[in-house]
């Protein structure tokens, strides 16, 4: 299946204290060359940094706007464990529904990592994305038609991500 990749490589990582996320180092590789990787069958990947302010819903905005594939994958440039098979299962669990996210061990939405209808992301955005919650474009593609969630498993776990310091030293360590 044909798709285009949206890595979201912005965000201000306060509590890394303001680093470059995507350019952290997890078993030899950048968190930017994780995610660059895991989208390696894309058609196209749009990858969004800091010049796009406004959190990640404006950051999807703007990447569809150079975007015309129907698939769009999404994907948080601070997956260490991410990868190419991960992607795969979740474009295969999207089928036909509006998108497949995935969903952490405690069952909770990971919308920064998922599979969507670019149509249907695209009208479930808010009309000014500034600061919007990824939560409120997944309450509006519920509500529009299915949802799937995906539990992608993984050990170590393919959500797990590095928000904190302490994340980081545990992802570098299970690598």
């Amino acid at each position: 299946m044909t798709f285009a990749g949206i890595v979201l490589a912005g965000g201000a990582a306060t509590r890394l204290g303001g680093v470059d996320k995507p350019s952290l180092e997890v078993g030899g590789r950048t968190l930017i060359e994780i995610a660059t990787a895991a989208l390696d069958s894309a058609s196209h990947v749009s990858i969004v940094g800091r010049e796009v302010a406004g959190g990640p819903v404006a950051a999807i905005a703007a990447a569809l706007r150079e975007i015309g594939a129907r698939t769009v994958v999404v994907l948080a440039a601070d997956l260490p464990f991410v990868t190419a098979a991960a992607i795969d299962d979740l474009i295969s669990a999207r089928g036909d529904a509006r998108a497949a996210i995935a969903v952490d061990a405690g069952g909770r939405d990971q919308p920064l990592l998922g599979c969507y209808d670019a149509h249907a992301l695209r009208a479930a955005l808010p009309s000014d994305a500034d600061g919007a919650s990824m939560r409120t474009v997944t309450a509006m593609l519920d509500a529009a038609g299915e949802v799937r969630r995906v539990d992608l498993g993984g050990d170590p776990p393919v959500c797990a991500d590095c928000d904190t310091p302490l994340d980081l030293v545990r992802a570098r360590e299970l690598v």
